[in-house]
């Protein structure tokens, strides 16, 4: 029998260090580190990047675009806090893996991916992990999805000059969203919370560097 994708003897203690790696960098969270042990990370990137699956870098997917590095994606769930009753909006599903995690910690997450192909790899290797409690959607993030608006928590994967508003308004009141902020060459990681009409903005870290976010209310195309 061939061992399942936690079980797999290439990866368990590749695993394990990049889970230590992560707590290096504080976040000590058990619940938030249990997570990158529950969702194996190299079954969502491309098969000739297996061996880097567990480096705590940045890892290319194809179309031009990367997945993130961990411990920034720890960072993310342990700024967000999302809980097992939350609705989660993500723009940008790249390969799926903060996807998965999102998924094990929320009651259901929309996530959506401008390009078609990424959107179709995600779907297939989530299905094949059993994750059911995910939508997907191919189309513009920067719109949001206001079908399953709103949304308690929202997390963006993409670099945008300022703060979509029609993101910030599919929040609930108490919502919060990360998103990095800035030029296409360097951005801060800023934290946004809705409360009732006022939105506050707060650079949880600076000098990041994201793939940028396109669409109607951010970079209209590549060479901008």
């Amino acid at each position: 029998m061939e061992p399942g994708p936690l079980e797999d003897y290439r990866f368990v203690g590749r695993r394990r260090r990049l889970i230590e790696e992560i707590r290096s960098r504080g976040i000590e969270d058990l619940d938030i580190l249990q997570l990158f042990d529950q969702v194996p990370r190299h079954l969502f990137l491309p098969e000739g990047m297996w061996h880097r699956a567990y480096e705590d870098a940045p890892v290319p997917i194809g179309q031009g675009q990367t997945a993130s590095q961990p411990s920034l994606q720890a960072l993310y769930l342990s700024l967000l806090r999302p809980g097992p009753d939350d609705r989660v909006l993500e723009i940008g599903t790249g390969c799926g893996f903060l996807t998965a995690l999102l998924a094990r910690a929320a009651d259901r997450v929309y996530s959506v991916e401008r390009l078609r192909e990424l959107s179709v790899r995600a779907r297939t290797t989530l299905d094949e992990l059993g994750i059911t409690n995910v939508a997907l959607m191919v189309g513009d993030g920067t719109i949001g999805w206001r079908r399953f608006a709103p949304y308690d928590v929202a997390v963006v994967s993409a670099a945008s000059p300022t703060v979509p508003g029609a993101l910030v308004d599919q929040l609930v009141d108490g919502g919060r969203m990360l998103i990095p902020v800035g030029s296409r060459e360097e951005q801060e990681l800023t934290l946004v919370r809705r409360d009732g009409e006022r939105t506050t903005e707060e650079a949880v870290e600076t000098g990041c560097t994201f793939v940028p976010l396109l669409g109607r209310f951010a970079w209209s195309d590549e060479a901008e």
